[in-house]
């Protein structure tokens, strides 16, 4: 009996060993797919807070876990069984659905930029209203945008742990959709309440606390402004890298050649510096061909805009 109960503990013993080997490989796992998303996050981070500008104070919050709910929603629900079906039944089909991702990316940051330069005036004019924020349009909006990004999150994780058995990429995967909803979702709202962080500071009795809220109160503005370009840019060369390692992945060699030959050369002629300078070269050279898709996406919109909106006045 002793006997008996003994080898049942060293078979307890090892299926817990066994587990907790499990369980690490499974974080080592996500770790690395999330890493080979990093671009995608800074930019989902990045454009995130510029949702809820304008609205009142008091319902950011809400309206960002709103926001999470959806992405956590499009995460789970609908990206990760579409991504893990084409995965096992089409894996042919991830390179493409990546590419047209990396595209919608590229014309979302172009078409930003374009608005910002045709509506230049026309903003500062009205800069000075007051902006009424419809928090349905806004969350709607919000989630839409994640959607692809999401999508872009998940399937660059995927096809980083492609090589794991089924049930071990679905488990690594919502370990993914729930660590970077939670990381992106959590700055994001330290981000757009920290106005309020220093205004409260401000108003506090120690000096040194006064200064520390005004210096708070005082970056918001700018940090935001920022955010706002970095998540434009970020979205143009995150799809831009995107698509140069899809063209070459699909056989068309020559973008990607070039552009890692640059990166090559600039890295060795740099010394010390070769790390950096040589993957600024590849992330401008990504760049470049995300404005030049996002352009081209962008002309045709713009064109097929002007052709309904001729025909309908026609009619």
């Amino acid at each position: 009996m002793a006997g008996g109960l003994f080898a049942l503990l060293d078979d307890v013993a090892v299926l817990a060993k066994a587990a907790a080997a499990s369980i690490d490989d499974v974080g080592a796992a996500a770790g690395r797919a999330s890493a080979k998303a990093a671009g995608v996050i800074v930019d989902d981070t990045a454009v995130t807070p510029r949702y809820v500008e304008g609205i009142d104070p008091k319902r950011e919050l809400p309206v960002i876990r709103t926001i999470a709910i959806g992405s956590l929603r499009n995460k789970l629900l609908f990206i990760l069984p579409a991504a893990l079906l084409l995965s096992q039944f089409l894996p042919w089909a991830l390179t493409p659905l990546l590419m047209v991702g990396g595209t919608y990316l590229c014309f979302e940051g172009v078409e930003k930029i374009w608005e910002r330069l045709a509506h230049h005036d026309e903003a500062g004019v009205h800069s000075g209203e007051e902006r009424v924020a419809d928090e349905k349009q806004i969350t709607s909006s919000a989630i839409r945008t994640d959607f692809i990004l999401s999508g872009e999150i998940m399937v660059i994780s995927l096809n980083e742990v492609k090589s794991e058995p089924f049930v071990s990429r679905a488990v690594i995967l919502v370990v993914v959709a729930l660590a970077i909803t939670v990381l992106v979702y959590g700055v994001v709202a330290l981000i757009v309440k920290m106005d309020d962080v220093g205004l409260h500071l401000s108003r506090s009795g120690s000096s040194a606390g006064r200064s520390f809220g005004n210096g708070l109160v005082r970056a918001m503005p700018p940090l935001l402004s920022t955010l706002s370009v970095v998540g434009v840019a970020a979205m143009i060369w995150v799809g831009g890298h995107i698509l140069l390692v899809g063209l070459d992945e699909l056989g068309l060699h020559a973008p990607y050649g070039w552009v890692h030959h640059a990166e090559e050369a600039v890295h060795d002629a740099t010394g010390a510096l070769g790390g950096v300078l040589g993957w600024l070269t590849n992330t401008v050279g990504s760049a470049i061909l995300g404005l030049v898709v996002g352009a081209v996406v962008v002309a045709v919109v713009q064109a097929v805009h002007r052709s309904r909106g001729g025909s309908a006045a026609g009619h």
